[in-house]
């Protein structure tokens, strides 16, 4: 449990350019917590997500979200997409917190929307 108490204070802070946005979009509503991901897609292809979460609030939630941008920020859209599909439960699996897993495994949904609509746009 420490180790993921230490993964919630590198998840990266949200840039200012994304303040102004309307949240709507970014919100994931199944989430217990209320968390905003800001996908940006970078010139050459690859995407950097951003977070805005209360780590100290959640930091289960931030430490998912820091430990999978770890894995899937600035890679091209094919690295989010191979994540597995019990992602989540294999990440939460032995620290009982499965009632976090649905909201959790929604935010990982979310990246893999983006970066499928990404991939697609990058094809086209």
């Amino acid at each position: 449990m420490q180790a993921l108490l230490g993964w919630s204070k590198k998840l990266e802070a949200l840039p200012e350019r994304f303040a102004s946005l309307d949240r709507t979009a970014f919100t994931v509503p199944e989430c217990q917590t209320r968390v905003d991901i800001f996908p940006e897609r970078q010139d050459d292809g690859t995407i950097h997500f951003f977070a805005d979460v209360n780590a100290r609030q959640s930091p289960t939630v931030a430490a998912v979200l820091a430990i999978t941008f770890a894995a899937v920020n600035d890679q091209p859209p094919a690295v989010t997409l191979a994540l597995p599909a019990d992602f989540v439960r294999l990440l939460m699996q032995d620290i009982g917190l499965g009632a976090r897993e649905s909201g959790l495994s929604a935010m990982i949904a979310r990246l893999k929307r983006f970066a499928a609509q990404s991939e697609t746009t990058a094809s086209a």
